[in-house]
């Protein structure tokens, strides 16, 4: 996971004095509170309070954010290219990944696995690193209602839906989620859309109609030729992407008011593993009679393929990404996962041999561009 974590470059900063953000609103600065060493050696991995920091200069007030904090990190390095693309490559790779290991698991025994490993994992990093444990009902509340949005919600989504769709085009449904964070974060953290933001929504609902709606309706006339069942069937894998989509839309706009509660680190490591707990109940109650069989096919490479899923496809990335989101513009952050589908479709086409239909690659093209417009939409916001 620390490869992960590397390359951020910390600028120097003063840390008295208050900072002036966009507008001119003026923020106290306050050093955060140093970890004490205790006379242990340096650890391997980057202190990520140092090195990851806010890419904008201020959080608007917002009267739909009671609670939240406004209160902006000093510094303000720029986390390095490696870093801001390593959580999209994981995640795309890791839907082939999932892929694979579909016929030797079950959906929610696997999306369990992936979850309560790595929640471990970031936890077991974060003592090392002597981050604080949640010490407020809030903030358990908090991380709760995160763990069922993002956790259960959006794994249990992800891991049904991946059953019946392809790595590639599941990934482009899901990573459509930068829509959903455009129009919460300018509803509640003030991040205004331009005409770029609101040229890429409209663009980016027909990419979504033309993924999701099988070629079947677009070809039926009146709906004689048409199997009600299979034009069913073939859009459920998709719907159930584009939920997955939505939940983990909510919990990006959800983990700035989760980490003004608890440090992001420990709140993600602990969402996962409660967000994976109901999944593994359910495994248990739906899937149990036949999850002993196929684990019994199972091969090395298949508990390798899982570790990869859970080290890298989950405890580094989505601790790299909601750490940052935490923290910076979302919807610029956000609308980078535009990277995941094609990482997704390259490892689809390499090691899987599938290909998109016409249809789904014009859905996809429109889609993305839907998504590089609001990239573009928030670097203008900025200046």
């Amino acid at each position: 996971m620390s490869c992960a974590l590397h390359g951020i470059r910390t600028l120097p900063t003063s840390r008295t004095g208050p900072l002036v953000g966009l507008h001119g609103r003026t923020w106290a600065a306050s050093a955060p509170p140093a970890h004490k060493s205790r006379g242990r050696p340096p650890s391997a991995l980057p202190d990520l309070d140092q090195s990851v920091q806010e890419s904008t200069d201020s959080i608007p007030d917002s009267p739909a954010l009671n609670g939240m904090a406004t209160e902006r990190v000093h510094a303000a390095p720029t986390p390095s290219l490696p870093l801001l693309v390593s959580p999209f490559f994981f995640w795309g790779t890791s839907m082939v990944a999932m892929k694979q290991l579909a016929p030797h698991t079950t959906p929610l025994a696997l999306a369990s696995w992936r979850l309560i490993p790595a929640g471990v994992a970031l936890l077991l990093w974060a003592a090392r690193d002597r981050r604080p444990q949640p010490a407020t009902r809030e903030a358990w509340v908090a991380i709760a209602l995160f763990a069922l949005v993002d956790g259960a919600c959006f794994q249990g989504f992800l891991a049904e839906g991946l059953q019946h769709t392809s790595a590639g085009l599941g990934s482009v449904v899901i990573d459509s989620q930068p829509l959903t964070v455009a129009l919460l974060a300018a509803l509640l953290y003030g991040e205004r859309l331009t005409a770029l933001g609101y040229a890429g929504l409209p663009l980016g609902v027909l990419g979504l109609a033309l993924l999701e709606i099988p070629p079947s309706l677009w070809a039926s006339s009146g709906g004689d030729s048409l199997d009600a069942a299979a034009a069913a069937d073939a859009a459920l894998g998709p719907a159930l992407m584009l939920l997955a989509a939505q939940s983990m839309a909510v919990g990006t706009i959800m983990m700035r008011w989760v980490a003004s509660k608890a440090d992001p680190v420990v709140a993600t490591g602990w969402h996962m593993i409660l967000g994976g707990l109901p999944l593994a109940a359910l495994a248990l109650a739906r899937e149990g009679g036949d999850l002993p069989a196929r684990l019994i096919a199972a091969t090395p490479s298949d508990a390798l393929l899982l570790a990869y899923v859970t080290l890298l496809g989950s405890a580094a990335s989505y601790g790299v990404f909601y750490l940052l989101a935490s923290r910076g513009n979302v919807t610029s952050l956000s609308s980078l996962t535009f990277l995941t589908p094609m990482f997704a479709a390259a490892g689809g086409f390499i090691f899987l041999g599938e290909t998109l239909t016409l249809q789904q690659l014009v859905g996809a093209g429109l889609t993305l561009g839907a998504v590089a417009l609001i990239s573009l939409n928030g670097k203008e916001s900025q200046e």
